[in-house]
């Protein structure tokens, strides 16, 4: 049994349907005609009868398969709902199940590395991190190595202001204590989806402790977002 048995069961050839006009379709999926062209091209959409002249000759099943990749390009994104929708039209039920499931498998390591991101950087935070030696800074390399990020990816937070390592005697960027842990706070949080301006604002409000609330509550909404996806 294919997917497309499930999918459009008791489908009738398109003479016998109600007969919609792309224009039709497009008004009740809530898109516009060229989507409804461009989808049905890309084997999202069934087939499409035509007319003697060319014209697509379009149907009830058109409109729930425009709504349903809809629904899925929010949830996964387009690149991946399209492979899900062809899938569904026309492929053997496991491979339409392995797709769905692939796909929940991401949005649940999301919501995991969100949760992770918000307990790391929470203890981070909190961690003292006072009466630092000389001795306790840490290299560029050195704090690469222990984060798992390149030295190059630490001078880019750098010169995006992120971080703010001092200099040695030699120009060599030593990382204290409170460096280091700004280094892990911006890779938690990078690692959860913050994007380099929201943590140009944030990092000098989460040095002087006044932003840790507003990052709590961003990555509660990301949780919110995601398991809404998920549904």
């Amino acid at each position: 049994m294919k997917a497309s048995d499930a999918f459009s069961a008791g489908h009738r050839p398109q003479s016998l349907q109600t007969a919609l006009r792309p224009v039709d379709v497009a008004r009740r999926a809530g898109c516009s005609v060229q989507q409804i062209r461009v989808l049905e091209n890309a084997g999202v959409l069934p087939p499409a009868a035509r007319t003697a002249s060319g014209y697509r000759v379009l149907g009830p099943d058109h409109v729930e398969a425009a709504i349903a990749y809809r629904a899925l390009a929010a949830a996964v994104g387009p690149v991946e709902a399209k492979p899900i929708m062809r899938a569904a039209l026309g492929s053997p039920a496991a491979t339409l199940v392995a797709l769905v499931d692939s796909a929940h498998a991401r949005l649940h390591a999301e919501r995991e590395g969100l949760r992770s991101a918000k307990r790391a950087a929470a203890e981070i935070i909190r961690e003292p991190v006072g009466d630092a030696r000389p001795s306790d800074a840490m290299s560029v390399g050195e704090l690469a190595d222990a984060l798992g990020v390149r030295p190059s990816t630490l001078r880019h937070w750098e010169a995006e202001g992120l971080l703010a390592p001092e200099r040695t005697k030699g120009r060599r960027r030593a990382y204290a204590p409170a460096d280091v842990r700004d280094a892990r706070v911006v890779d938690q949080l990078r690692r959860a989806g913050y994007r380099i301006g929201a943590l140009r604002d944030l990092m000098p409000r989460l040095r002087r402790r006044r932003g840790w609330d507003g990052v709590a509550g961003a990555l509660h909404t990301l949780l919110e977002r995601s398991s809404a996806r998920a549904r």
